[in-house]
């Protein structure tokens, strides 16, 4: 059975599934932490968050296999025990957090990420891998609350300085182990449920399209121009869900 939702928030639903799968497929990176803000405008966000955790491991499947090899296995072993310290945190916490309070932070996570990307400094040499571990963890929180760990683990990867593909790689490879330890405490608090994964079903196909029309973007259009559209987006998307979480 599936959930039911209004036609406003099932196409932000498919739009905000198509822009993870984009992401996913190593376009823009990064981007897919605009999905359950977007989703979080029309519907619940855990509802949003136990939808799209399926879709994330069936696009990491995707992911993983196109990249595999051309990923920092070293840099998958540093962010392990953070990811596993993140995501045992969030799980613990769950309970405690409101919805408002979820909207607050996923408008916080997409307005701070926005304003990042916006100025983000440039780093003179490579960060220190001992940054490895705080960065993984904040990656692992706030990819268990929101699928949002991209910020911080940017926040390390991007100053280490590594070649495109190897970044791309590396990201599809920790993103599939994060998601992957997931998905036991979120069927455990039920945000993964029978009528979620009928809807995570129904969405498979628009998850394999953008997958594959990321793989095909990645190399073709202006990269730059459309991770402005994006922050951008944030920006908007951010600001409502704050005013939502306290107005």
């Amino acid at each position: 059975m599936l959930p039911d939702y209004s036609t406003i928030a099932w196409l932000l639903i498919v739009f905000s599934v198509y822009l993870t799968g984009v992401s996913k497929g190593g376009f823009a990176g990064g981007f897919g932490t605009l999905s359950v803000p977007l989703m979080a405008l029309a519907i619940s966000p855990t509802q949003a968050a136990g939808l799209l955790l399926p879709l994330l491991l069936v696009m990491d499947v995707f992911a993983v296999k196109a990249w595999w090899g051309k990923h920092d296995m070293a840099e998958v072993w540093r962010f392990l025990p953070g990811l596993l310290v993140g995501v045992a945190v969030g799980t613990l916490l769950f309970d405690r957090l409101s919805e408002q309070g979820i909207r607050l932070v996923l408008g916080g996570i997409s307005l701070l990420f926005a304003t990042y990307m916006l100025f983000k400094p440039v780093a003179k040499k490579p960060i220190s891998t001992r940054w490895a571990l705080p960065a993984a963890s904040v990656c692992g929180f706030t990819s268990f609350i929101a699928h949002a760990g991209a910020p911080p683990l940017n926040l390390y990867l991007l100053p280490r300085k590594l070649p495109k593909e190897t970044f791309i790689a590396t990201c599809a490879v920790s993103f599939a182990v994060v998601n992957a330890i997931k998905l036991g405490p979120y069927l455990w608090l039920g945000e993964v449920n029978v009528t979620s994964a009928w809807a995570s079903l129904l969405l498979v196909p628009i998850a394999w399209i953008g997958v594959r029309n990321g793989f095909w973007l990645q190399s073709r259009v202006n990269e730059k121009l459309f991770y402005r559209l994006v922050i951008l987006a944030m920006f908007l998307v951010g600001g409502n869900l704050v005013w939502q979480a306290i107005f």
